[in-house]
């Protein structure tokens, strides 16, 4: 019977292959020749040594290379295993987002665009939770050639997603910090937020009041909650926090200012009913920009980083195996709400 050793020493006869090389192919060779199947477990780097006469070096940047395209895995202790029977794909990928809300959605339908079909990509959610976090990085570490993470604020996080391989990974959406050097392709909110309520300021100075609408405990970044507070303070304007936005409670003279969509249909179906009419009786600033705010009720004015520009950045870092630390400008996109 034909062995995976057989299948390497083969490729010594060609004589453009490197040593790296043999190995690489003769072990995807072995996969689609059935020799070994998925889930089976592949040679010790120390009977590779001795069956083949490879340095270690070697060894491991092939086992690396075979990893980061998704074929193979590592897992601690236990050695390395075939993950996967198509040996076609350059690289797999794995994605873990919070949920997959529209801007999510960009997100991800940009980065898949932009890496091709030949990239495999998994993605997986957290909702926020922290053990699910948790739980999902266990899952994927050691099995994938990137780790795309969008990170919860958590005192865990850190250590959480230092288990990944640094050179592998890479943060997007959210910037939470850690420890060394590391790719990240984030938005920032405090002072972005700050500079949009100052640029707006004039205009919500001709309303009584600016109602910002948030739930403790909630996934709003608490940057916005600093950033609206400061402003308030600086440029001395009425407002309240309260926790949600109660349906018929509408008033002429009130800005709304929400991280949540649900909150304005409401506003606006309320705004209906008594006849006001946004961005003159009442005002709207909504965060993150999405293609219904341009049309709806005239527009709604929003501030958004851009999501489908995270996601090729994202992209062309891994495709072009770069560093890259990147905050996405947050632009304003005034409407007729405000």
């Amino acid at each position: 019977m034909t062995t995976i050793f057989e299948k390497i020493r083969e490729l010594e006869t060609i004589p453009s292959y490197s040593k790296h090389e043999q190995f690489v192919q003769g072990i995807i060779n072995a996969i689609e020749e059935r020799i070994i199947a998925q889930g089976a477990a592949l040679p010790s780097i120390n009977v590779l040594i001795k069956e083949l006469g490879f340095a270690r070096e070697t060894i491991m940047k092939g086992y690396r290379e075979l990893i980061s395209r998704g074929i193979v895995e590592s897992k601690n202790r236990q050695g390395y295993f075939v993950a996967n029977e198509d040996t076609e794909q350059t690289l797999k990928v794995a994605l873990l987002m919070y949920l997959i809300d529209s801007f999510q959605e960009q997100f991800y339908r940009n980065l898949r665009h932009e890496l091709g079909p030949n990239v495999h990509i998994d993605v997986f959610f957290h909702h926020g939770n922290i053990t699910m976090f948790e739980t999902m990085l266990h899952m994927i570490k050691g099995k994938y050639g990137v780790y795309v993470v969008s990170p919860i604020p958590h005192p865990k996080t850190k250590h959480l997603l230092e288990l990944l391989p640094i050179n592998k990974f890479i943060m997007f959406d959210r910037y939470e910090p850690m420890k060394g050097e590391f790719n990240y392709v984030s938005q920032e909110f405090e002072q972005s937020t700050y500079n949009i309520l100052a640029e707006l300021a004039e205009t919500i100075r001709t309303f009584d009041e600016l109602i910002f609408f948030h739930v403790p405990g909630s996934l709003d970044p608490v940057e916005i909650i600093k950033a609206f507070k400061r402003f308030t303070k600086d440029f001395k304007i009425n407002s309240r926090i309260i926790n949600e936005y109660e349906p018929g409670s509408v008033e002429k003279g009130k800005v709304y200012f929400t991280l949540d969509n649900s909150e304005i249909w409401k506003i606006l179906k309320d705004c209906e009913v008594k006849q006001l009419q946004p961005g003159v009786d009442i005002g709207i600033l909504s965060h993150n920009d999405e293609v219904v705010k341009e049309i709806i009720a005239g527009g709604i004015t929003t501030y958004s980083a851009d999501f489908s520009l995270m996601g090729r950045r994202v992209a062309q870092a891994i495709l072009k195996k770069e560093k890259v630390q990147e905050i996405i400008p947050t632009v304003l996109i005034r409407r007729k709400s405000l």
